[in-house]
């Protein structure tokens, strides 16, 4: 019986479930989107997403916490420098799992975890794409106004 476990074991002992979660985590961390199947990606999410929080506020004592975790030198650095400054006015929820379908082998469902602010295509930052849009098309009254200027030089002229 399962009374009282809050958390998926994975058919794994601990020592394996925390090296592999561990391994999966540095993975994200470097490649910002990982492919697994949607019991280690969620697994994962309760995993990492307590870190990057941890990594928000660049501490000594926050730094080996996350590497006593983490256990790569490279992750946590990447995991303080890079995706702590684009997490940084983030309240939480740092990943993002999408399913993906079935596994040809043996039919396990997979998924992709990813880091949310990474992923440009997902982003509600759409607006913004359009305001740059709007700007470039500001840009050409500019090259109206050239016209303008030429047909003032051409008064000159005559």
């Amino acid at each position: 019986m399962r009374h009282g476990k809050k958390f998926n074991h994975l058919s794994r002992k601990t020592a394996h479930r925390k090296s592999m979660l561990a391994n999966m985590a540095c993975s994200l961390i470097e490649h910002k989107r990982i492919n697994t199947t949607v019991a280690k990606a969620k697994a994962l999410k309760q995993f990492v997403e307590p870190i990057i929080t941890k990594s928000k506020e660049d501490t000594t004592h926050n730094r080996r916490i996350a590497f006593s975790r983490l256990r790569q030198k490279e992750a946590v650095t990447e995991l303080f420098r890079e995706v702590a400054a684009k997490v940084g006015d983030r309240p939480g929820g740092y990943t993002r799992i999408i399913k993906l379908g079935n596994r040809l082998g043996d039919n396990a469902d997979m998924a992709m975890i990813e880091l949310v602010d990474y992923n440009e295509i997902y982003n509600a930052d759409k607006p913004k794409k359009k305001a740059t849009r709007r700007s470039r098309r500001g840009g050409s009254k500019p090259a109206a106004a050239a016209p303008v200027e030429t047909k003032a030089s051409n008064e000159e002229e005559e």
